[in-house]
């Protein structure tokens, strides 16, 4: 079959998906489908659902059908106490999600750095998505040492003049720890004119969380849209990660629709999990 009638039938099947999700649900909210179990650890970062606060984003997520979730500061504040962290991360945890990760958490001296790293320990999550001063990557490598937390460094895409691309941040990072890695967004990859499928090959080894969304052009301008209505080959993106055999998660990250994301996001739920059951 030709690549594009291929990605055709997968985006058909995709949004097919989606439908089901939208309309096959409980009594409870809760969104089931029939679609095999995937193959990767699939999640939600929670900036998706900024204007919600934290026990609507719980429920949403659940609804969507996802089981992973990064938390921003705007669900649970980089400033709580740590008894208010701890009730957050235990609402995530009895609500049968998995709170893997914080952030993106910006850090630009060390006590930021120290900050995040405590947030992290409170909550009990595994990743740091963030942003570290380029000159604070070597406190930032002790810290990750002292509390075995791993950071994943977010790229933004242009005009960050940080980290702007996947390489940008592995040429940093390649000769620390190696719990020190990358939080790939292909949205903003795709949009600085990177291919993310050949961006997370190159940087496997150190791709530890991912931020998946479709944008609806390859340029700084690029808008983000429902996942497989733009530009980025999604079905070959993620037979990547399955056949390289991803290990960490990959968070849907819907920043369309603020007011109103719940049929944008089941749609690129269920457009990733088609796809997903499509190749294996």
């Amino acid at each position: 079959m030709k690549e594009k009638s291929r990605r055709d039938f997968l985006k058909i099947s995709g949004l097919t998906t989606a439908a089901s999700l939208l309309a096959m649900h409980s009594t409870t909210g809760a969104i089931t489908t029939n679609a095999k179990e995937s193959t990767l650890n699939l999640g939600l970062a929670s900036y998706s659902l900024r204007k919600f606060d934290l026990d609507q984003t719980i429920a949403m997520t659940k609804r969507a059908g996802l089981e992973y979730l990064c938390l921003k500061s705007m669900h649970m504040p980089l400033d709580a106490t740590e008894e208010e962290i701890k009730k957050a991360a235990k609402k995530v945890q009895d609500a049968g999600l998995i709170l893997y990760g914080v952030g993106v958490i910006y850090m630009n001296s060390p006590e930021e750095v120290d900050r995040a790293f405590v947030y992290a320990k409170q909550a009990g999550a595994s990743t740091i998505v963030g942003v570290p001063s380029p000159e604070l990557l070597k406190y930032t490598n002790d810290k990750i040492k002292e509390y075995d937390i791993k950071i994943a460094i977010h790229n933004h895409g242009p005009g960050d003049e940080k980290y702007p691309s996947p390489k940008s941040v592995y040429d940093k990072i390649k000769d620390l720890d190696p719990r020190f890695g990358l939080c790939m967004d292909i949205g903003h990859t795709e949009r600085i004119g990177f291919d993310p499928t050949e961006a997370g090959e190159a940087y496997f080894s150190r791709l530890f969380d991912l931020h998946v969304k479709d944008v609806d052009k390859a340029a700084a301008d690029g808008k983000t849209i429902e996942i497989g209505r733009g530009v980025i080959d999604i079905p070959r993106f993620l037979k990547m990660l399955v056949d390289k055999g991803y290990q960490g998660t990959a968070s849907i990250e819907y920043e369309k629709d603020a007011d109103d994301p719940m049929p944008g996001l089941c749609e690129s739920v269920g457009y990733v999990k088609g796809c997903l059951a499509s190749i294996r």
